[in-house]
């Protein structure tokens, strides 16, 4: 089914649920990113923190951006930048901004490094962070859906894991079902539009309407037709126009549907959109 919808008459306002414009390869032209992901129908835009020397510069980009709201966290990648006083700088973090809605992003990755003991030593205190504060994790999963998912249903078990959303997601369908069982939400990327990403393109199809996001995870992951460039929060629209296509459903629908979700998970404070 094609998906007719111009994305200016876009009833719905989207979300990008997880985008790094701290990053550098915005400084030179953020004011004009801005007003591209504002003529794409973009309300508001969720921040994710990979290490703690970012919060300063995250939040002066909410106050530059009103409709920017972030999260707190470290990258399972970052090992350098977990301190024995970082749960402590995220709490304070977290607790004074009413704009920080989730923990993250956080998680295990597996692909080319295999340190899982050290990861799981950083994703624990943030994963009981998350459940004290009672804010969802934003959750990187790459290569290590069996460990994440162990480790999610223990802690199921014992009353303590947290709600959240499976960031830029690329798993199998099996492999979704798992989380979605745990009650995670599942978001869709830039990933989500490339040819050859067939188990990406049977989760769009597959899961449940009130559980699904969308996001760019800019700079990275440019959709298509700009794969291999930089990435920026207006390209989730091409996003949602491919997880539509996949789904046999409108554009408009699936923008309702994706604010909708993301404003159930994370709060009122993406709300008014």
């Amino acid at each position: 089914m094609a998906v007719a919808v111009a994305l200016e008459s876009l009833e719905a306002p989207l979300i990008d649920s997880h985008c790094h414009i701290v990053f550098r390869n915005f400084d030179d032209d953020l004011e004009e990113v801005a007003q591209r992901w504002r003529d794409a129908g973009v309300g508001r835009l969720l921040h994710a923190c990979v290490e703690p020397s970012e919060i300063p510069a995250i939040r002066a980009l909410a106050d530059r951006f009103p409709e920017l709201r972030y999260a707190v966290g470290v990258h399972p990648l970052d090992p350098e930048h977990w301190q024995g006083d970082t749960p402590a700088v995220l709490r304070a973090a977290a607790l004074a901004d009413s704009r920080v809605v989730a923990i993250g992003e956080l998680g295990l990755d597996l692909f080319r490094v295999k340190n899982l003991e050290e990861q799981l030593a950083m994703l624990r205190p943030q994963l009981d962070l998350a459940v004290e504060l009672n804010l969802p994790v934003i959750i990187h999963c790459r290569d290590a859906a069996e460990a994440m998912l162990t480790e999610l249903r223990g802690r199921a078990g014992r009353g303590a894991c947290p709600r959240g959303v499976m960031h830029c997601w690329s798993g199998t369908p099996a492999e979704m079902a798992g989380f979605l069982e745990l009650g995670l939400y599942i978001s869709f990327s830039g990933n989500v539009t490339f040819p050859k990403a067939t188990d990406t393109h049977a989760c769009a199809q597959l899961v449940p309407a009130e559980r699904y996001l969308v996001e760019t995870d800019c700079p990275f992951l440019a959709p298509v037709p700009r794969r291999g460039k930089r990435n920026e929060p207006a390209f989730v629209a091409a996003v949602a126009e491919r997880v539509a296509l996949l789904r046999g459903e409108t554009l408009q629908a699936v923008a309702r549907q994706s604010t909708s979700n993301a404003c159930a998970l994370f709060g009122p404070a993406l709300h008014n959109v």
